[in-house]
């Protein structure tokens, strides 16, 4: 299986990170992380005009119809870079209304708003007390003349505040069933804040609040489970750029720290250690490539399969590079005056959004034929 990125796929994160690079240096991405939004209009302009928010759309709505591999790409840097601007969640969105069906009037008019940078959404995954259990819905659904409208609570969204569309999964009859809802609908409300990780997210709420339905009865569990495994698949692609930077910051500083006037990067131990950080990114790496393979197969427990083991595997690769990073850079890494502080938050949250190391073990442990190969 071949991983290489094409000719196209390489030019795209080049010209991102040299965006970044120019625009997104750390104490700028500090200063927007602090302002009341938490997020720069002028960035997502940007990323507009490199082609970012068309890069998911399909053709017909005016954008490139990007799969996973070309998102992949694109996470790898921003992750790298520490963005916090809401592109994860408008892709993961974007997927939703694909799935759902891209040719229908609504989506259709909705994701030629995204492809220009004029709309941005946010997928509601979480309710109260329902950690990472997808299906533990308390939200109803309940039809209203043409339409539905909804009842109940939506916590921890990512960008929740940022976006100007939410998709929702809600009980309707019983059964999950997905919808848009509008962030200036009549009932909704939202209460937005900043994560650990200079992140944002947001409570939502609903009191009988207008929503369309996205998609027929077809888009029900099934299609709710799959834009989860998405939405993972796009953070370990995160997660494996913040890993790289996370490796290049320690192996930088261990440079120019001295002790016994000569830099500790000369000191064998400490090679060894930061040889394991690289083992662990790359093998963090290899799985996230390969979900990204697997994410389309015609066979669903082969894209679980293959999405849990990344999310496995990041996980602990992010644990564990994210410790000896601090331990390399001294007291100074668990500092908000560095960026090595605020990668290991941000990859402590990655690990901890849509399942963490534990919850994904025991998905991968149930899925038909793990007992046989494991006797």
């Amino acid at each position: 299986m071949d991983f290489n990125f094409t000719d196209e796929q390489q030019q795209l994160a080049d010209a991102l990170r040299r965006y970044l690079d120019r625009n997104y240096a750390f104490d700028a991405r500090q200063a927007i992380v602090a302002t009341p939004d938490g997020v720069s209009a002028a960035h997502w302009r940007a990323f507009a005009e490199l082609g970012l928010t068309a890069l998911p759309v399909p053709a017909d709505q005016g954008g490139f119809d990007g799969g996973p591999f070309d998102l992949l790409v694109v996470m790898q840097e921003l992750g790298r870079a520490l963005v916090v601007e809401p592109y994860w969640a408008t892709a993961v969105g974007v997927e939703a209304l694909k799935l759902a069906g891209p040719a229908q009037p609504d989506n259709a008019q909705l994701l030629e708003r995204v492809a220009q940078g004029e709309a941005r959404l946010a997928v509601a995954f979480h309710e109260p007390h329902a950690r990472y259990d997808l299906f533990a819905i308390d939200t109803v659904a309940t039809p209203h003349g043409d339409g539905f409208v909804l009842s109940g609570a939506k916590s921890v969204v990512q960008h929740g505040a940022q976006a100007d569309y939410w998709i929702v999964p809600a009980r309707l009859n019983g059964d999950v069933a997905l919808f848009v809802v509008a962030r200036d609908a009549h009932g909704a409300g939202v209460t937005g804040y900043r994560t650990i990780d200079g992140q944002r997210a947001a409570t939502l709420t609903f009191d009988a609040t207008p929503a369309r339905r996205l998609g027929g009865a077809e888009t029900g569990a099934l299609t709710w489970e799959r834009i989860a495994d998405y939405g993972a698949l796009l953070l370990c692609a995160e997660a494996v750029g913040a890993l790289d930077a996370l490796n290049h910051a320690s192996v930088e500083y261990t440079k120019t720290r001295q002790q016994f006037g000569v830099p500790i990067a000369r000191f064998q131990a400490l090679q060894h250690r930061m040889a394991d950080m690289l083992i662990h990114a790359e093998q963090a790496r290899s799985l996230t490539y390969l979900a990204a393979a697997r994410y389309s197969s015609e066979r669903p427990d082969e894209r679980r399969r293959a999405v849990s083991a990344a999310k496995v595997r990041v996980g602990q690769a992010s644990r564990y590079v994210g410790q000896q990073a601090v331990q390399l850079h001294g007291g100074m890494g668990v500092t908000n005056e560095v960026a090595a502080a605020h990668l290991f938050k941000r990859l402590a949250i990655i690990d901890t959004t849509l399942g963490d190391v534990d919850h994904h073990l025991e998905r991968f442990a149930g899925l038909p034929g793990f007992a046989q190969a494991a006797a």
